[in-house]
C-alpha cells in the first residue's frame, strides 16, 4: 500500500510539474507574441515608407502577406482548370500526365469554351488513312549548302534556355532526356556548358548580343572561340538571337544572384553584377551586316546559322528578303525561328512582356508568306516559338507553314514546374531556376530525364494523331486548309481563306500573282 501511495504522489507531482512547465511555455509565447506586436507597432508607427503600416500599424502587414499568398490560393482553390495565365491547370496537368507516360484520355466532354475567338479547329477527314498507311515525319535537312548541313530528326525540340536561368540539375535532365526522344536541344544565350554536352543531346548554339561563350576580353565575337564550340560534334546549328518575344528590343537579363564561379567562367562575366546583355549585336546596324554576319559564321563554322527575331512588323521584313533575293539564295539564314511575343523568361520589365512583339498567329504567318513569296520554301527552313506546350498548339504552327516547333516552358513543366513565377528570384521551389543547393535537390536528374523525354513523345504521337485525323499520313503535309478558325461572332472560317497560302497548292507563285495582296507583296519584294 505504501508503494502504492508512493506511486500515485510521483504521478500526481509529474501532473503537476508537466501543468506548471506547459502553463509557463503557454505564458512566454504569449508574452513573446505580445512584445513582438509592440516592437512591431512602434516600428511600423514611425517607419514613413509604407502609408498603409503607418497608419494601421502590424494589421497593415496583413496586406502583404495576403497579396504573397494570393497566387497560391488562386492556382489551388479559385481559378477554373482554364482561367489562369500564363498557363492553366488543364494545360499543366496535360504535361505532367504526358511527362510521366500516362494516358491522357479525358471522360464526359471537353471543358474548353470552343466559341473563343481565335480558337483553331481542326477538320477531320472522312476517310483518314488507315493505321498501316500513317507514319512519323521524315527528318529535314537545315542548311543544305553547308560543310556540316544537319538532318534534323524531330519536329519537336527544346527551345533556348541558359545554363544560370536554370540549374545544372535542369540542364542535365533536359540535355539527356532530348537525346533519349531524339530532339534538339537549345542552349539559349548563356554559352555551352559541360552539362549541355554531357546528355549527349543534339546542340543548338545560340548566340545572344553579349556573345556568351564566344567572346572575347572585350565583348567582342571570337572567330577562335567558334571555333571551339563548332568542334563539338554535338553542336549541329547556330542561332544568332536578334530579339525574343518577352523582351522584344531589350537584351537578356541574368541577375547577380545566380552568377557563381563556373557560370561567370562560362559565359566570360564578373561576378557579383547583373549580367545584362546589349539590346541588339552592336556591330549588325541593318540587314546587310545582319546577312554578312550570317555568311560569316557559316564559313568560320561549317554549320548551318540561323536567327531568332520577335516581329514588331512585317515590313521590315520585306527589305531582307529582297536582299537575299538580291544577293542570291546562298545568302539566305538556313531557318528563321520566329519568337511570339506572348514567349516566356526567367526576367523581363513587364511592359515588354505585356506589351510589346506581335502574336505568334500573326507573326508566323507573316514570315512564312515573305519566306515562300521570295522563292525560298526549300532553302529557309521556320521555327516556330512562343506559349507552345500542347499537341494542339504544334500541330496548329505546322498548318501555318512552320517546319519545326521549339518549346521552353512545356519542358518546364515535364521537368516538374509549378508555375510559382520565382524564376527571377533564385527561389524556385523545384530546383528548375535556383542555384541554391538544397532547393536543386528535389530536381533527380535520371528521374526527370525519363519526364523530358517521356514529354516529347506524347507531343509528337499527339501531334500525329491529329494529322491522321484530318487525313494526311504525316504532320507536315498539313496545310491552313485542315484547321478552320472561330471569329468574333463564334462562327469559324477556313484558315486559307483568311490567309491564303503560297504553298498550299502545286501553283505556287501562279496562284499568288492571282492575289492582289500576294501581287503587292511580290512587287515589294522585287519578284515582279
Amino acid at each position: 500500500m505504501r508503494h502504492i501511495n508512493i506511486y500515485r504522489s510521483f504521478r500526481m507531482g509529474f501532473a503537476y510539474n508537466a501543468i506548471e512547465v506547459m502553463a509557463f511555455v503557454f505564458v512566454s509565447v504569449i508574452g513573446l507574441m505580445m512584445l513582438t506586436a509592440v516592437v512591431l507597432f512602434i516600428v511600423d508607427r514611425f517607419q514613413t515608407g509604407d502609408a498603409i503600416r503607418r497608419n494601421y500599424p502590424v494589421i497593415g502587414r496583413f496586406r502583404n502577406i495576403f497579396t504573397e499568398l494570393g497566387e497560391f490560393f488562386r492556382q489551388y482553390f479559385f481559378a477554373m482548370d482554364r482561367e489562369e495565365m500564363p498557363f492553366n491547370r488543364a494545360q499543366r496537368n496535360w504535361v505532367y500526365n504526358a511527362s510521366e507516360a500516362k494516358g491522357n484520355t479525358v471522360a464526359f466532354g471537353s471543358t474548353r469554351n470552343l466559341n473563343i475567338p481565335g480558337t483553331p479547329i481542326f477538320m477531320n477527314a472522312p476517310f483518314p488513312p488507315l493505321d498501316d498507311q500513317f507514319g512519323a515525319s521524315e527528318p529535314l535537312v537545315i542548311g543544305p549548302t553547308c560543310r556540316q548541313p544537319y538532318s534534323a530528326p524531330s519536329i519537336f525540340n527544346i527551345s533556348g534556355m541558359s545554363y544560370g536561368a536554370i540549374s545544372k540539375p535542369a540542364v542535365l535532365a533536359l540535355s539527356k532526356g532530348a537525346k533519349a526522344a531524339g530532339v534538339w536541344m537549345n542552349t539559349g544565350e548563356g554559352g555551352l556548358s559541360p552539362y549541355h554536352l554531357e546528355g549527349g543531346a543534339d546542340i543548338v548554339f545560340q548566340i545572344g548580343t553579349a556573345k556568351f561563350g564566344v567572346r572575347d576580353a572585350e565583348g567582342n565575337l571570337s572567330d577562335d572561340k567558334l571555333r571551339e564550340v563548332a568542334a563539338h560534334p554535338q553542336v549541329k546549328m547556330f542561332e544568332i538571337k536578334l530579339s525574343q518575344g518577352a523582351k522584344p528590343g531589350k537584351g537578356g537579363i541574368l541577375p547577380a544572384a545566380k552568377i557563381d564561379a563556373e557560370i561567370s567562367q562560362i559565359r566570360g562575366v564578373p561576378m557579383g553584377m547583373d549580367a545584362i546583355s546589349p539590346n541588339r549585336h552592336r556591330e549588325v546596324d541593318d540587314f546587310d551586316g545582319l546577312l554578312d554576319l550570317i555568311a560569316h559564321l557559316r564559313e568560320v563554322t561549317g554549320k548551318p546559322v540561323g536567327i531568332k527575331t520577335c516581329m514588331g512588323s512585317a515590313d521590315p521584313w520585306f527589305d531582307f528578303f529582297r536582299r537575299i533575293r538580291e544577293r542570291g539564295a546562298d545568302s539566305a539564314p538556313d531557318f528563321i525561328t520566329v519568337d511570339g511575343g506572348e514567349g516566356g523568361t526567367g526576367a523581363a520589365p513587364m511592359p515588354l512582356i505585356d506589351l510589346v512583339g506581335l502574336p505568334l498567329r500573326e507573326a508566323l504567318i507573316r514570315m512564312v508568306d515573305l519566306r515562300d513569296l521570295s522563292g525560298l520554301h526549300d532553302r529557309i527552313r521556320i521555327v516556330a516559338s512562343g506559349k507552345l506546350v500542347a499537341p494542339g498548339d504544334v500541330a496548329w504552327a505546322i498548318c501555318l507553314g512552320a517546319d519545326f516547333i521549339t518549346s521552353a516552358r512545356g519542358f518546364m513543366f515535364s521537368l516538374g514546374c509549378i508555375q510559382a513565377l520565382k524564376c527571377n528570384k533564385n527561389t524556385c521551389p523545384t530546383g528548375i531556376t535556383t542555384h541554391i543547393p538544397s532547393l536543386q535537390k528535389g530536381l533527380v536528374v535520371h528521374e526527370k530525364e525519363k519526364r523530358v523525354a517521356a514529354y516529347a513523345r506524347s507531343v509528337i504521337h499527339e501531334v500525329e494523331t491529329i494529322a491522321h485525323s484530318v487525313g494526311v499520313p504525316e504532320p507536315r503535309l498539313m496545310r491552313r486548309r485542315h484547321v478552320r478558325i472561330v471569329c468574333d461572332d463564334g462562327t469559324s472560317v477556313q484558315m486559307d481563306d483568311l490567309y491564303p497560302s503560297v504553298k498550299s497548292d502545286a501553283e505556287g507563285l501562279d496562284r499568288a500573282r492571282g492575289n492582289r495582296q500576294f501581287e503587292d507583296g511580290l512587287r515589294r519584294l522585287g519578284v515582279v
